[in-house]
């Protein structure tokens, strides 16, 4: 099993993420996105299964920095977006085989474990 994990440093629920797989001795492939952007292709399967609503970290210090509180972008231009701009996401992307999660979901993290022990 090996897990792919978006995100940066800095980010709490990303070391999370890190340190929960870490723990199980899962092999992780980790994408900083303050030195490597994350790809359209890879932006838009996150952005297909959940929307640009649950990828964009509306909270964030940088979404608020960046005006984009009464913006109203198109989906092709919030990919654009956040393909220039990836600290705009909301942190941790995972992703193992075709399953996806955004954020802090270890209960998702245990049934993927659970389904490659099976």
């Amino acid at each position: 099993m090996e897990v792919q994990i978006l995100g940066t440093k800095n980010c709490a629920n990303t070391r999370k993420a890190q340190r929960f797989f870490s723990d199980r001795r899962v092999k992780t492939h980790f994408v900083d996105l303050q030195h490597r952007a994350a790809s359209p292709g890879e932006l838009k399967r996150f952005a297909d299964r959940f929307g640009f609503d649950a990828l964009v970290d509306r909270g964030g210090r940088r979404y608020a920095d960046s005006g984009l509180g009464s913006a109203h972008l198109s989906d092709a231009r919030w990919l654009d977006r956040l393909a220039d701009d990836p600290l705009l996401l909301r942190t941790p992307l995972v992703r193992w085989k075709q399953k996806l999660t955004i954020g802090d979901t270890a209960a998702a993290w245990d049934v993927w474990l659970a389904e490659e022990e099976a």
